[in-house]
């Protein structure tokens, strides 16, 4: 990789204003951008990365499949709960952890996805460019 000056002066002059915004009490998120880039995100552009558990699912449409998975996870272990009642037996209750698991991660997951959809509509309408998968932040 060779060294650029123009992209360092590009990203010191970044830092710089991202410094200010901080000290002006602005929420804001220094990344690098897909193109390798810095940007200073405002907070409601970032989505859930980085941070929130280091996810490797960096759309919002495959964290809403991982939260159809939970919802099935869940009506699965409702089933399971459910399923000695008809023959008059009692309730699976072991069951229940797989349901407290499933509702929880479905909960954690919808609340991931919307909060990507979000910044990425932000992102598009205010045309900053797509973070980077690699942290960089204070």
């Amino acid at each position: 990789m060779t060294f650029d000056r123009d992209r360092e002066r590009r990203n010191d002059a970044v830092h710089a204003e991202h410094k200010a915004a901080l000290s002006r009490g602005e929420k804001r998120v220094l990344r690098t951008t897909s193109t390798g880039e810095l940007h200073s995100y405002p907070a409601d552009e970032i989505g859930f990365s980085p941070g929130r558990g280091h996810v490797q699912v960096q759309t919002w449409w495959g964290m809403g499949i991982l939260t159809g998975v939970m919802v099935l996870l869940t009506l699965l272990s409702l089933v399971i709960l459910l399923r000695p009642l008809p023959d008059g037996g009692q309730p699976f209750w072991g069951a229940l952890v797989l349901t407290a698991f499933g509702i929880f991660g479905a909960w954690y997951t919808f609340g991931m996805a919307r909060d990507e959809y979000r910044a990425k509509k932000l992102r598009k309408e205010r045309h900053a460019p797509e973070p980077g998968a690699g942290p960089l932040g204070e």
